[in-house]
């Protein structure tokens, strides 16, 4: 990789790991439902300002209905089920099941037919499935109500995002990241703000509050994501989303060391194996690779 692809990927792996720390503190202060759809909001709404500030010209030629769909599952969904999940299970164990986002994404290519399935995807998808299982079976705290309904809404998120990145990649591919970005992020608000009817902003969020949903907002959702989509056509699909496991380990860290949240260790081998799995479905190991050129 270029020293540019290195830098956008490092950033990437920090903001996003860091971001659920800052999504903790705007669930609390606007609920889940306020949290997804005002940082959704922000996030197009800010991009969009710059773009015309910058002068740069925007073509939203591919249509709303795909730009509708990926916000109404990488944005919409997937953020529905971190901002339900995240206070719920932890930041630590909503961080690994991100990770299993790139086994979500092969099950779901190999059904659309973009890609071939190989002995080794298979393997990693076993693997994976096996981390999932050790992740949720074997938990730090008491498997209630609460905790299943969370481990559910991150299944969600995940599934979310990674049904909503191979749509986009199938519908969006002569269309620029900035279009993509401020598109998806204006139609996951414009989505999700009727349900603030039923799940509404809990009380007065103080001035600080505001300071974190801009930053989370700004930082860590418009600029990330645009950053990510120029890694994916510098570098690759496949290299760009392994910046998840990178993602899994910076917020982990941040659970267990800053947060002090509980983790088994039997959790952590857990995440450590789904890890390895989709290290193998992505070809990122030196056995996997001509399995994957193959494919």
């Amino acid at each position: 990789m270029r020293p540019r692809d290195i830098a956008a990927y490092t950033f990437l792996a920090f903001a996003w790991g860091l971001s659920f720390v800052l999504l903790l503190h705007v669930v609390a202060a606007f609920g889940w439902i306020g949290a997804v759809t005002l940082r959704s909001l922000i996030a197009g709404g800010l991009l969009f300002a710059v773009a015309r500030l910058s002068r740069r010209k925007l073509s939203f030629n591919a249509g709303w209905l795909p730009l509708a769909v990926v916000g109404a599952t990488t944005v919409a969904g997937q953020l529905i089920g971190l901002s339900y999940a995240t206070p719920r299970i932890g930041t630590a164990m909503a961080a690994i099941f991100v990770a299993a986002i790139p086994l979500f994404s092969m099950i779901i290519a190999q059904i659309w037919g973009l890609e071939r399935i190989t002995p080794t995807r298979i393997a990693g998808l076993m693997l994976g499935t096996i981390g999932i299982v050790m992740l949720v079976g074997f938990p730090a705290v008491p498997v209630d109500k609460t905790f299943v309904l969370g481990c559910g809404a991150m299944v969600f998120s995940t599934f979310s995002a990674a049904f909503g990145s191979n749509y986009a990649s199938l519908h969006l591919k002569g269309t620029g990241a900035w279009e993509v970005t401020i598109g998806s992020f204006i139609a996951g608000g414009i989505l999700t703000l009727p349900l603030l009817a039923f799940v509404p902003v809990p009380g007065v969020p103080a001035p600080i509050d505001y300071l974190y949903l801009v930053a989370l907002a700004g930082l860590m959702s418009a600029l990330t994501y645009v950053l990510y989509f120029d890694l994916v056509k510098s570098i690759g699909p496949t290299p760009a989303i392994s910046v998840e496991f990178a993602v899994t380990v910076v917020a982990v860290l941040v659970g267990a060391l800053v947060l002090d949240e509980p983790l088994t260790v039997l959790q952590l081998l857990g995440g450590a194996v789904i890890i390895a799995g989709c290290a193998l479905v992505l070809g990122l190991l030196p056995f996997g690779r001509s399995a994957r050129k193959t494919a």
